[in-house]
């Protein structure tokens, strides 16, 4: 084992000898620096800009957009230059740990490249001047900081928001890291732009769940865009109706919907049925008790 351990050590001290005899510090000559603007976009970042570009242009001139929001899988430089190339700003967010960095702000001592970076943030002591605002619900602290900070592998300084929360009975703690290219978006607009992305996931949710956009079975182009289309509008015109049924109806779902507008067909047809039509309350009792076989939630007054 002795004889082993003398063999790999006289192996690998010639590699460290190699490593420290120039005695010289810094980058290895031949080294160029790394142009983290100008990235190599990998293939799905590629697909992502040109859908972004043709949205703009689809847009024009009817309102003008500003940011691109994404979750955790663009929080990285490469996709941040891609978004900056189509003239947006990116919201999204970076890893809970990830190395962040105040800005510089000593004097230059005139050698040398200027210091870029100062003091590593604390994500278990954030500093109190960058504290936004804080409050209780039910228990939980939640406290939120605001500062602009630099990460090495990022090009640009960020806007970064560190959201903590703190189980006030457990003592429990964890925190979110959103970040934005825009050093001027105050926190409170950056977290609401950053919530968006979920009401865009559950749009498709529901496209999917409610609107057949993953049951179609075209495969040519038009078909699949027209039935693509179909399902979202139909996220959107649902929407539109729950939200004018709501003061009387809190709770209603798209399964209500479409429970209140199937027993609404069923009542329709059956009455066809008969010599003589009822009057209109008897049909709106009807199409009320028939609808609610098929209710998750039910209506504070009857539609």
């Amino acid at each position: 084992m002795l004889e082993q351990l003398e063999k790999q050590h006289t192996s690998t001290a010639p590699e460290v000898s190699k490593k420290t005899s120039s005695g010289k510090r810094g980058r290895p000559q031949g080294r160029k620096n790394q142009q983290r603007r100008d990235v190599a976009l990998s293939p799905y970042l590629r697909f992502v800009q040109e859908t972004i570009t043709r949205v703009l242009q689809m847009i024009g001139t009817s309102f003008t957009l500003v940011y691109f929001v994404f979750d955790g899988a663009f929080g990285h430089n490469d996709a941040l230059q891609m978004v900056r190339q189509t003239g947006l700003h990116l919201i999204a967010k970076l890893r809970h740990d990830s190395a962040l960095y105040f800005p510089s702000t000593g004097s230059y001592s005139g050698r040398g490249k200027r210091r870029k970076y100062d003091k590593k943030l604390e994500y278990r002591d954030l500093p109190d001047e960058s504290l936004q605002t804080s409050f209780v619900e039910k228990d939980l602290e939640t406290k939120i900081y605001q500062m602009n900070l630099w990460h090495k592998k990022f090009a640009d300084l960020l806007n970064v928001v560190v959201i903590v929360k703190t189980n006030l009975t457990t003592k429990a703690v964890a925190h979110v890291v959103l970040f934005s290219s825009d050093l001027d978006l105050p926190y409170d607009r950056l977290i609401d732009y950053y919530r968006l992305r979920f009401q865009i996931e559950f749009n498709f949710r529901d496209a999917k769940q409610y609107w057949g956009l993953e049951d179609f079975m075209t495969v040519k182009q038009t078909p699949v865009y027209n039935s693509a289309n179909l399902a979202m509008f139909m996220v959107n015109l649902s929407h539109t109706v729950m939200r004018a049924m709501r003061g009387d109806w809190p709770e209603v779902s798209v399964t209500d919907l479409k429970a209140w507008f199937r027993g609404w067909k069923y009542v329709v047809e059956t009455l066809k049925l008969l010599p003589k039509m009822p009057d209109p309350i008897f049909i709106a009792r009807a199409i009320d008790q028939m609808a609610q076989l098929g209710r998750v939630n039910h209506a504070v007054n009857p539609v």
